[in-house]
């Protein structure tokens, strides 16, 4: 079955990002690589990557195999990574930014993001605690962190920057300092937390959304018994099986259709192929209105870092 033609968003940057990639958070060293390479066979030509899940080598590595026995032209290429918490003081911006260059082996980003707002110790473990076991919080500002990732950008290293798990008044703040506006925001995005205010608030502003955990992330390691489960909601398995898809194909088109980015993971071979066969059929109106209907507000969030919710900058005590 040939690869599916996968449509893009124009950035305010100017450049052109795949509605839909490859998430790559918690995909194991020793998989991580030959799930690019089958994703890459697959049709995906955008991938999401991140300093804090220590795969990018493994990635670089796959990346280059591709490339080099022709598969793919780092043209066709979409690479996102994300500085850490432990990077935002203004003089460890840069470093952070040559390595990932240096482990994902490429000459610049497609899209570098501020993975969160908080910063945290400098100079120790990428999850510095205290002898209790918690966090150890830096003040760097993420403005400051903001402006030397766009000197990175003015000097090539960076296409388009954007922000991770920010809210609006953090995006306001950052715009306000900005010589580059951000590109893109990604946050967590299901029905179960559909973030229609933050997304209308991004669209006024001229950014892009991506979708983070579209399935409701039933693999995050802050899962607890009881929480409710996204992918077995009973109306998801009643309108995919109109279609004759499955639940995670209704997820993943919700976005596209809601004009968001959406990045799935998956190191599963036939699941990589399974969640790109999402562009030959359309939900309609009333399906897209019954997926609204799982909204459960700020309850919905399955990625809530509550135990750093007293540092400054912690982003979900707004609205939006």
């Amino acid at each position: 079955m040939p690869a599916p033609k996968i449509p893009t968003v124009k950035l305010n940057s100017g450049f052109e990002m795949p509605i839909f990639g490859l998430g790559t958070w918690k995909s194991k060293p020793g998989e991580v690589g030959a799930a690019l390479k089958d994703a890459i066979d697959a049709g995906y030509r955008h991938f999401d990557c991140a300093h804090i899940y220590g795969n990018e080598k493994e990635i670089g590595a796959a990346l280059q195999d591709k490339i080099q026995d022709g598969s793919v032209t780092r043209e066709e290429l979409f690479i996102t990574s994300k500085l850490w918490n432990t990077f935002h003081r203004k003089d460890l911006v840069r470093g952070a930014i040559e390595t990932t260059l240096a482990n994902l082996q490429l000459d610049y980003i497609d899209l570098y993001l501020i993975h969160w707002p908080m910063g945290y110790k400098e100079d120790e473990e990428l999850f510095p605690r205290d002898a209790n076991g918690k966090v150890q919080y830096s003040d760097a500002d993420y403005v400051d962190s903001w402006k030397e990732i766009e000197a990175a950008s003015r000097d090539g290293k960076i296409r388009s920057v954007g922000l991770s798990n920010f809210n609006k008044n953090q995006i306001l703040r950052v715009i306000g300092a900005a010589d580059i506006k951000p590109a893109v925001l990604q946050v967590e995005c299901h029905p179960y937390l559909p973030q229609k205010k933050l997304i209308e608030f991004c669209k006024s502003q001229g950014i892009a959304v991506t979708a983070y955990s579209p399935l409701g992330s039933p693999d995050r390691p802050m899962a607890k018994p009881g929480d409710p489960e996204l992918l077995k909601e009973p109306v998801l398995a009643t309108i995919a099986d109109q279609y004759g898809k499955g639940v995670g194909h209704v997820l993943i088109r919700y976005q596209i259709q809601r004009g968001v980015i959406v990045i799935p993971k998956s190191t599963n071979k036939s699941r990589i192929q399974s969640n790109i066969e999402v562009f030959d059929f359309t939900l309609s109106d009333d399906d897209m209105k019954a997926l609204d209907g799982l909204d459960k507000g700020v309850n919905g969030r399955m990625v809530a870092l509550k135990d750093i919710s007293d540092h400054q900058h912690y982003p979900f005590t707004a609205e939006f």
